[in-house]
């Protein structure tokens, strides 16, 4: 089954099923990954994480939060990793759960760059260049100002390419289908591509071809290490959270997209995709694979339908899949309920996102478990 992308010559559907490299979905929505620090200190998932992404293994695909593939990549505290053997027998009981509910899983590699903390990780932050992040971090002792981070030599560089060919290859022992590489969000690999964090003049600065190649290494090792059609990869073009300015955004992702063009990854996942912008346009018509669209959806309050219209207007658009962050996060049974035009759950504290327990994480009611519903 090759990653060509789906026609949109007929009208398609989220409920439709979809090829994705060897796996065949049963419908176009996608878990988004979404990080819920519910991990151990030390980055080991635990079993409340299990019964949370079972419950939701209805998506077509679940890609689950942002794991850190060595240490000095970890940004908040009880974020999830995979460089050590207590991680992959973590991550096993969540895949295991989610695989005996019907499910299928990626893992997201996340390496936080200079947003990270030594009260969290023990180690100073490593980044393009040594620019600190204009924010406060969360750490186990509370908010501090972000440090300067190291800036990276040819040999860190280097390590870190083994270092996420490892992880791809530990969250496969650990039974995902493949992972999904984290170029977004101003995190490491999204450093490297913005101008105001790489401040670089070797191969790895300057202009877009060289900014880009950091990116382009690890996709490559990483789909040498378990198979380009076990990869994706996520960007957020024009997205300045974690006080990133790309400068040429208009620039950057076709240079990105040619650059892995031949690559045979899965797919290329595209952030707050919105289908008026010339960005999106653009990398749809040149990303020859299957592109997941993150639909725009209001920060407040999710809407009634739970974004089902604004994910059909981005099938419409050409995305292949749509991927749904908070829809998912309060709504176990969320595919169901789209479907059949039921009321969603609204997420109902924010704040219970990032804190420890079931509470905000495995207590929203699927449909079937409401009041009055038979």
């Amino acid at each position: 089954m090759t990653n060509a992308p789906v026609s949109t010559a007929a009208k398609v559907s989220v409920f439709d099923p979809a090829g994705l490299g060897p796996l065949r979905l049963p419908n176009r929505l996608v878990m988004a990954p979404l990080t819920r620090n519910r991990a151990t200190a030390d980055g080991v998932p635990t079993p409340l994480m299990a019964t949370y992404y079972a419950q939701r293994a209805t998506a077509g695909l679940i890609i689950a939060e942002a794991s850190t593939p060595n240490a000095v990549g970890q940004t908040y505290p009880n974020i999830t990793a995979i460089h050590r053997p207590d991680h992959v027998a973590g991550w096993r009981l969540v895949t295991d759960a989610v695989r005996a509910a019907g499910g299928r899983m990626f893992l997201q590699l996340q390496h936080g760059g200079r947003v990270g903390h030594p009260d969290t990780s023990g180690l100073v932050p490593v980044a393009p260049s040594p620019v600190a992040l204009p924010e406060t971090l969360h750490t186990p002792s509370g908010k501090q100002q972000a440090p300067v981070p190291r800036e990276m030599g040819l040999d860190d560089i280097e390590e870190h390419i083994a270092d996420f060919a490892s992880a791809a290859r530990r969250a496969i022992e650990a039974g995902f289908e493949g992972v999904e590489i984290h170029s977004a969000n101003g995190h490491l690999l999204h450093q490297f591509l913005a101008q105001n964090t790489n401040r670089r003049t070797d191969a790895y600065g300057g202009p877009v071809d060289n900014r880009v190649r950091f990116v382009a290494e690890v996709v490559q090792a990483v789909a040498e290490e378990i198979g380009p059609e076990r990869v994706g990869l996520r960007v957020s073009p024009g997205n300045m959270v974690n006080g990133i300015v790309e400068g040429d955004t208009e620039e950057i992702y076709p240079a990105l997209v040619a650059a892995l063009a031949d690559s045979g990854i899965a797919y290329l996942h595209v952030v707050h995709a919105d289908p008026d912008q010339p960005v999106f346009q653009r990398i749809r018509k040149e990303w020859p694979g299957t592109l997941i669209g993150n639909p725009v959806l209001p920060q407040d309050r999710l809407p009634e339908d739970g974004g089902l219209a604004a994910s059909e207007r981005l099938l419409a658009a050409g995305a292949d899949l749509i991927a749904l962050g908070r829809p998912f996060l309060a709504n176990p049974d969320l595919v169901h309920r789209l479907r059949t035009g039921a009321p969603v759950n609204q997420v109902r504290d924010a704040y219970m996102m990032y804190v420890g327990g079931a509470t905000g994480y495995t207590d929203y009611p699927t449909l079937a478990e409401l009041p009055g519903v038979e």
